[in-house]
């Protein structure tokens, strides 16, 4: 169960990052808007890290918590914020994957 709200976490890490993003691009009450979204994202990220970590060993918790954050993140920032998708850059998007796959195999729970 706590790797799944690890998961959830690590969508949520991805849901900050975006709404930050989002917020730079626009101004006014949109952007407000989008940091009131952060701000939300960003708790129930944390919340759910903490009760993670609860039981499983925290360096893991946290490497995979921000795997998946900085996973995402790049997919939003390729597919949203249209950044490129160049070889190099999916190249390491596919270690870090393969390496947060690792993690989940040799932690103790």
């Amino acid at each position: 169960m706590n790797w799944i709200l690890l998961i959830i976490a690590g969508f949520f890490e991805v849901g900050f990052a975006t709404c930050l993003g989002k917020a730079k691009e626009t101004s006014g009450m949109t952007s407000t808007l989008w940091m009131i979204g952060f701000f939300i994202a960003l708790s129930i990220s944390m919340t759910l890290l903490y009760k993670a970590s609860q039981t499983l060993p925290i360096g893991t918790a946290y490497a995979v918590w921000t795997g998946i954050g900085a996973v995402g993140t790049v997919l939003v920032g390729i597919f949203i914020f249209k950044e490129p998708a160049t070889f190099w850059r999916l190249f390491f998007l596919f270690t870090l994957i393969s390496s947060l796959i690792g993690l989940k195999f040799v932690s103790a729970h």
